[in-house]
């Protein structure tokens, strides 16, 4: 059985801006994503990657393309675990696909609510964390055929999304949060 090294309450942002509440476990051999409904108590999707498959982790502010009419202010993460598979033309331009080599994280919003709440919602202490369990899953089981190691970046986080009304109004009126909406839930 695999120990939790940590949790904490993440906001994942997609290919094309678009934020979703999620919780983060880091166990000894795997990063769980999970997309956890708070009003409704249950869990609606999990996805596991591999720690041993990680190879990089990049840390920055986040960047859009020249002419992008997106912004978005803060740091994330982006947790990459397939160097050599780019993603595809479709999934680039399909807002719904989920078939990417990374993942993107920053600051869940309810982190400036308490110190605890602090504690669960930051981006840099799970790099920390993320990074010194998958060094730690690379030792232990290494891939066959691949460069073992994760390496960390520090540099901008590109999101390569130019035009996004739905992210714009999904992102303002916390769309991919789990709140009451009367009697719409999302």
């Amino acid at each position: 059985m695999a120990a939790f090294h940590g949790i904490w309450l993440m906001a994942e942002v997609d290919h094309w801006n678009n934020e979703k509440e999620c919780i983060v476990l880091i166990t000894d051999k795997s990063l769980l994503i999970c997309k956890y409904d708070f009003v409704m108590f249950n869990c609606e999707q999990i996805r596991r990657v591999p720690l041993n498959i990680v190879d990089r982790i990049t840390q920055g502010t986040f960047s859009f393309p020249k002419y992008s009419l997106l912004r978005r202010e803060g740091v994330g993460v982006r947790v990459f675990w397939d160097r050599l598979r780019e993603p595809s033309f479709v999934s680039r331009w399909n807002p719904f696909t989920t078939d990417f080599p990374y993942i993107t994280f920053t600051h869940h919003p309810v982190r400036n609510i308490s110190d605890s709440f602090n504690a669960n919602c930051d981006v840099m202490n799970f790099l920390e964390l993320l990074k010194n369990a998958s060094q730690k899953a690379h030792t232990v089981k290494p891939v066959p055929g691949k460069a073992n190691g994760v390496m960390v970046l520090n540099q901008p986080i590109l999101i390569e999304a130019y035009v996004g009304l739905m992210s714009a109004i999904g992102n303002q009126n916390k769309l991919g949060y789990s709140m009451a909406r009367g009697n719409i839930g999302f």
